[in-house]
């Protein structure tokens, strides 16, 4: 039995045209230990996937309209709010994706970090404060000391995520959510970050559920992949096979518009035609028919459901056989 599973997820939210289904039937597991990767473009439904799973969604708004997110054999979407408070932030943590909005920006470094670790263990002012300098001293923030009595603007971006990773790992979870956690940091700080996680996951062994828009960073960091478009899964498989041998056309058009050293030089860079349809305009069929290169009159009239493809794969595409031979 995985860790946690995701099974056939449906999220709707209420807007001035009625209710809006925003993810549709998403599924994935997360090994206990793995790093799991999300991916896909801005609007894929990757955030809102994290948020359904923590019980996090807007209220009244969104809402869970179908299927289940199971951890550790206990179902989270039926589960009473009491005990998903012992699971939220305990076990199952979340690196949200902005720290300037996520930190309350008139506490101190040390007074929200002790929030995160006496909310779930109350535990005395001494042994808090030795706790909450291990933790920053971890995720390698110099002079943890002194950041403890600081504000968050006080901090750069790389630290005030560090902080976030921190508190993140207070109660030292089975399972961290990462919503994007390096975007908005510049490429040096980025790669610390990356680092901060891989170093932390192999001495905890935690479960990391990464949320990004990067392949480059899935490819670094991540042993499997699951690839979201217009809420609904395109693709999952291990992240090897997949950069190698890609079966879905919205995972093709995502790798092929990486740029690459070896590559002739280009007038352009490639990339995928069209966007991301709105969420009050969902087609019919498959949701990347009208960019896809190989759609036929089938892709805008039927759903392509998940075909497993292996013990380790599965695509959602009427023409994947096509796309691996063109």
């Amino acid at each position: 039995m995985p860790l946690l599973a995701v099974e056939e997820l449906s999220v709707a939210f209420d807007t001035e045209d009625g209710a809006v289904t925003v993810l549709d039937r998403v599924g994935f597991h997360l090994e206990a230990g793995e790093t799991l990767g999300l991916v896909g473009e801005s609007g894929c439904g990757k955030s809102v996937t994290a948020l359904a799973v923590m019980g996090l969604l807007p209220k009244p708004a969104g809402r869970v309209i179908g299927g289940r997110v199971v951890f550790a054999g206990q179902d989270l979407i039926d589960a009473p709010a009491e005990q998903l408070r012992r699971i939220r932030g305990n076990r199952i943590s979340m690196i949200f994706q902005e720290p300037m909005t996520a930190l309350n920006p008139v506490q101190r470094i040390g007074r929200q970090l002790a929030e995160s670790i006496t909310l779930h263990e109350p535990a005395a002012t001494a042994a808090v404060t030795r706790r909450s300098l291990a933790l920053l001293e971890q995720v390698g923030i110099p002079a943890a000391e002194q950041r403890l009595s600081e504000y968050p603007h006080q901090l750069s971006g790389g630290m005030r995520q560090r902080v976030m990773i921190a508190m993140a790992l207070a109660s030292s979870p089975d399972v961290l959510i990462a919503d994007e956690p390096t975007t908005a940091l510049d490429v040096t700080i980025q790669a610390q970050i990356l680092e901060v996680l891989r170093t932390l996951q192999r001495d905890t062994g935690m479960a990391v559920l990464f949320i990004t828009h990067d392949l480059g960073v899935i490819a670094e960091l991540c042993s499997r992949v699951v690839v979201m478009y217009a809420g609904r899964v395109a693709e999952q498989a291990p992240v090897e096979p997949l950069f190698r041998a890609p079966r879905h056309p919205y995972t093709r058009g995502l790798l092929a518009s990486i740029p690459r050293l070896q590559d002739e030089p280009k007038t352009h860079l490639t990339t995928i035609p069209g966007t991301v349809p709105a969420i009050g305009e969902l087609p019919p069929g498959c949701r990347f028919a009208n960019r896809c290169p190989l759609a036929q009159a089938l892709c805008s009239e039927r759903t392509p459901m998940l075909e497993t493809l292996d013990a380790n794969r599965t695509v959602a595409c009427h023409r994947w056989r096509e796309a691996v031979a063109s």
